[in-house]
């Protein structure tokens, strides 16, 4: 009997050796997956990654992340929306195309939307009226938004209260993706009811207000924060100077191991999660298993996965 315990817990752990994680941001629609999407499927599925969600950042590529939705029930989700990049061409054939891709099960948000100030590929009042439609549109299909923001904080704080406040629409949940602000916007987003996106941008900002000492200070709770690895953009660099010597040595060897053979800055994916994670874990001064466990039931909270 007491062998077959032993045997059972082994077992156990065996099964358990993978943290539970959702990859919130994963560009799998990238040309860059175009030749072997299946084996980087298989990869994230070994590191653990259980879901993905792949945004849409044009109808085009909307349509793409439905496609591959479709291909991959339950591991792969759409989203719906206009990059702010792209906010010079849209058009109300894009709202009833994005309404189609919207109303689809696979589909659980409506975005990537949003103002970006950094580029400028579009004018703000462009971006703003592409956003006003498909926050529009979020409150009519009844799905959470996913929004993309850079050096826009102030007006989209203002948008974002202004439909919250609304007495007409009821402004569903908001993900603020691939966060790069500091910890003062971050803590404004937390107090509107906002959850914030941690990419591996975490590695190489280690300025005063940026993100490292936002999670020190426990200035981003738990209970907001995703986890994404915005694949095949924005390498989590394990090796990175401005990472704390703590952090390093918090990796584990079956993360990096991940990380580092089929990772690089030219193409990351969504099988570099549980280093990003642990990364996260050491900051907080928390488990790795709690900000796994946390960022997943997140993640399944708002985009309303099964």
């Amino acid at each position: 009997m007491a062998d077959a315990a032993v045997s059972n817990a082994q077992s156990m752990m065996k099964c358990c050796e993978n943290y539970i994680l959702i990859d919130a941001g994963a560009n799998l629609t990238n040309k860059k997956f175009g030749r072997d999407l299946e084996s980087v499927l298989q990869r994230a599925k070994d590191a653990g990654v259980q879901k993905m969600i792949v945004p849409g950042s044009s109808v085009k590529s909307s349509k793409e992340a439905l496609r591959l939705a479709r291909i991959y029930p339950d591991t792969i989700y759409a989203t719906a929306g206009v990059h702010p990049h792209d906010a010079k061409s849209w058009t109300d054939e894009c709202l009833s195309e994005l309404r189609s891709v919207a109303e689809c099960s696979e589909c659980v948000a409506i975005g990537a939307c949003g103002l970006d100030y950094n580029k400028d590929f579009s004018s703000p009042e462009l971006q703003m009226e592409a956003f006003s439609k498909q926050i529009e549109l979020a409150c009519e299909v009844k799905k959470p938004l996913y929004v993309h923001e850079r050096d826009a904080h102030e007006d989209m704080l203002r948008v974002l209260a202004k439909y919250r406040d609304s007495s007409s629409l009821s402004l569903p949940p908001v993900f603020i993706h691939s966060f790069s602000g500091n910890a003062q916007q971050a803590r404004a987003y937390v107090q509107l009811g906002v959850y914030v996106g941690i990419t591996g941008v975490l590695c190489k900002d280690n300025s005063e207000k940026g993100l490292q000492s936002l999670l020190v200070e426990s200035g981003l709770p738990l209970d907001h924060l995703l986890v994404e690895t915005d694949s095949p953009f924005l390498y989590p660099n394990a090796r990175a100077s401005k990472l704390p010597p703590h952090v390093r040595d918090g990796l584990t060897q079956r993360s990096l191991t991940f990380l580092q053979r089929y990772c690089t800055f030219q193409r990351n994916e969504p099988c570099s999660l549980p280093a990003l994670v642990e990364m996260v874990a050491a900051l907080l001064c928390r488990s790795p298993e709690d900000v796994a466990l946390a960022t997943a039931f997140n993640a399944l909270k708002v985009f309303g996965l099964s």
